[in-house]
């Protein structure tokens, strides 16, 4: 199985949504899980792990990770000059090793040994694709495989729509 997973912040409160799928070809969700985490840290600059992995544990609670055959994250797992990412701090967190794909819409600085740049549909502008425990070119290709005519893949469009529709459930 495969998890994609996002998060949605409103000022101290956030919500993490995972879809469970089983190809990278699927159009929709197998399973949707939702968590709601209180008390958020602030953004920081250079370190937005800090914010985001304990939103991503919360979800990961509620799922059988050994059942996981990689987790897509949105973000990067690797920075520049090899300085973990999201994703690198997630996997070093996970108790058996998951390859984890991460998949951001924008350029960090001067990434390019770390990251494939993945074009979809007729967008002029790349996905920027990193991975580890997975061949780099492996994790991009499947991002290009993954449905939708799109720049972002079907999947990742709809998880990024299902998080930002926040609700007070879950909120204290």
């Amino acid at each position: 199985m495969l998890l994609a997973i996002d998060v949605y912040y409103i000022d101290s409160s956030a919500k993490i949504v995972g879809f469970l799928f089983s190809n990278w070809e699927d159009d929709k969700p197998a399973h949707i899980f939702i968590a709601y985490k209180n008390e958020i840290m602030p953004y920081k600059s250079g370190v937005f792990y800090q914010r985001e992995l304990p939103c991503i544990l919360a979800l990961l609670e509620q799922i059988d990770i050994t059942t996981l055959d990689a987790i897509i994250v949105d973000g990067y797992v690797h920075l520049d000059k090899g300085k973990m990412g999201l994703g690198g701090y997630l996997y070093q967190s996970l108790p058996q090793r998951i390859p984890i794909i991460g998949v951001a819409k924008k350029p960090f600085f001067n990434n390019t040994t770390y990251v494939a740049e993945v074009l979809r549909g007729k967008s002029k502008h790349p996905l920027y694709v990193t991975a580890i425990d997975i061949p780099l070119c492996n994790a991009a290709c499947h991002i290009q495989s993954m449905h939708g005519k799109n720049r972002m893949p079907t999947l990742l469009s709809l998880l990024d729509q299902e998080t930002k529709k926040f609700s007070i459930k879950g909120i204290i």
